[in-house]
C-alpha cells in the first residue's frame, strides 16, 4: 500500500510539470534554432544534432549503468534542452568529437555528478561550454561567417563583433569594422550558433513570458544593467567603446540572459533575489568583456552567480503564504 503524505492547508494546485516547462523552453528556442540553420546551414544542423544526441545518450547511460536508476529520465526533456543549449553555444564548424566531450562534461560532471535534475548547482550546458573553451580555445574561438549553407569543416571564418570590440578597447581604431546594430539584431554577423539573431531570441522570450515559463526579472535586469553600463562607457569614450545597442546585440548576451540565467535550478527563487542576481550578472559581464582575457563574459558571469544562488536564497526569502507582518 502506498504511503499517503498529509500536509496542512491551504493547498495550491497547478498544471506545471518538469516536462511541460522543458519542452516549452525548447519550443521557445525554435526561432533562434531555425534562424541559425538559415545563416549557418549544414554546420549548425550537425553541431546541434550531435550535441542533443550525445547529451541524451550520456544521461541514459549514466542513469542506467552508473547510478543504477531504472526509471528513465531522458523523456523529461532536460537532457535534450541541455544538448540544445550547449550546441547553440558552439561555433558551427566545431568537430563532432569535441562536441561529444562537451556533452559528457555537461551531463556527467555538470548534472549527474550532483544527483541529476534539480540538484546541480551550475548550469550544465555552460559547464560543458566553458570546459571546451578552456580546453580547446582555438577551435572555440574560430567563427564561421554567415551565408555558407553547405560548408562545415572548411567554412570561411571571420572576426566576431566582440573580438572587434576587444581590439578597440586595447586602443586599435577598428570600431568602424563592426556590423551595424540592425545587422546584429537580425543575425548577419559571425558568432556561435545561438547568438546571431537577437530578434529570434526576443521572440523566444515573448513566448516564455506568455506561457509563464519564466518571469521578466532576470532577463530584464541583466539586459538593462549591461545597456546602462555600456552606455556610460560609450559616453566617456566612444572611440574605444561600442554603443550600447551594439553591445546588447553582440555575443551570447541575449542567449544567456533569456535561456540560461533563467534556469530554475541554478537561479534564485524569489523576485527580489532574481533582480539582484540579474544585476550582478550584468555587471560581471561588462567587467569581463572589457577587462578580462576573453571577449565574451556572459558564460563566466552566469556560472559565478550560480555559485551565489544558495546564498541569495538564504538571505532573501519570499513572504510565507498567510504570514502576518509583525506589529511594531
Amino acid at each position: 500500500m502506498g504511503k499517503l503524505i498529509v500536509s496542512l492547508s491551504p493547498h495550491a494546485h497547478g498544471n506545471d510539470s518538469v516536462e511541460k516547462n522543458m519542452y516549452g523552453v525548447i519550443i521557445a528556442l525554435l526561432p533562434a534554432l531555425l534562424t541559425s540553420f538559415w545563416f549557418f546551414g549544414i554546420g549548425s544542423v550537425i553541431v546541434c544534432a550531435a550535441s542533443v544526441i550525445a547529451c541524451v545518450l550520456f544521461e541514459w547511460a549514466i542513469t542506467k549503468y552508473i547510478l543504477g536508476i531504472q526509471r528513465c529520465t531522458v523523456c523529461d526533456g532536460s537532457a535534450a534542452l541541455t544538448g540544445l543549449l550547449l550546441g547553440m553555444n558552439l561555433p558551427s564548424n566545431l568537430p563532432i568529437w569535441m562536441i561529444v566531450i562537451g556533452a559528457l562534461v555537461a551531463i556527467g560532471v555538470g548534472k549527474m555528478t550532483f544527483g541529476g535534475l534539480g540538484q546541480n548547482p551550475f548550469n550544465p550546458a555552460l559547464v560543458g561550454r566553458c570546459f571546451l573553451l578552456v580546453s580547446f580555445p582555438t577551435a572555440m574561438t574560430t567563427w564561421p561567417v554567415p551565408g555558407q549553407l553547405t560548408a562545415y569543416a572548411d567554412a570561411q571564418t571571420g572576426a566576431t563583433p566582440l573580438s572587434i570590440m576587444q581590439r578597440a578597447i586595447k586602443g586599435e581604431d577598428v570600431l568602424d569594422q563592426l556590423p551595424s546594430s540592425l545587422d546584429m539584431f537580425l543575425g548577419n554577423s559571425a558568432g556561435t550558433i545561438g547568438e546571431v539573431c537577437a530578434l529570434a531570441l526576443l521572440a523566444g522570450l515573448a513566448f516564455m513570458l506568455w506561457k509563464k515559463i519564466i518571469t521578466w526579472h532576470i532577463p530584464v535586469s541583466i539586459l538593462g544593467t549591461v545597456f546602462v553600463l555600456a552606455g556610460l562607457l560609450w559616453l566617456v569614450d566612444d572611440a574605444r567603446y561600442a554603443d550600447p545597442f551594439q553591445v546588447l546585440f553582440s555575443g551570447g548576451l541575449m542567449l544567456g540572459a533569456i535561456f540560461m540565467a533563467t534556469d530554475y535550478v541554478t537561479s534564485p527563487m524569489c523576485h527580489k533575489g532574481q533582480l539582484i542576481y540579474g544585476v550582478a550578472i550584468g555587471v560581471l559581464t561588462v567587467v569581463i568583456r572589457n577587462w578580462g582575457a576573453y571577449p565574451e563574459g556572459m558564460s563566466f558571469a552566469i556560472l559565478i552567480m550560480n555559485a551565489f544562488t544558495p546564498l541569495i536564497n538564504m538571505y532573501i526569502k519570499p513572504k510565507r503564504f498567510g504570514e502576518v507582518p509583525a506589529k511594531k
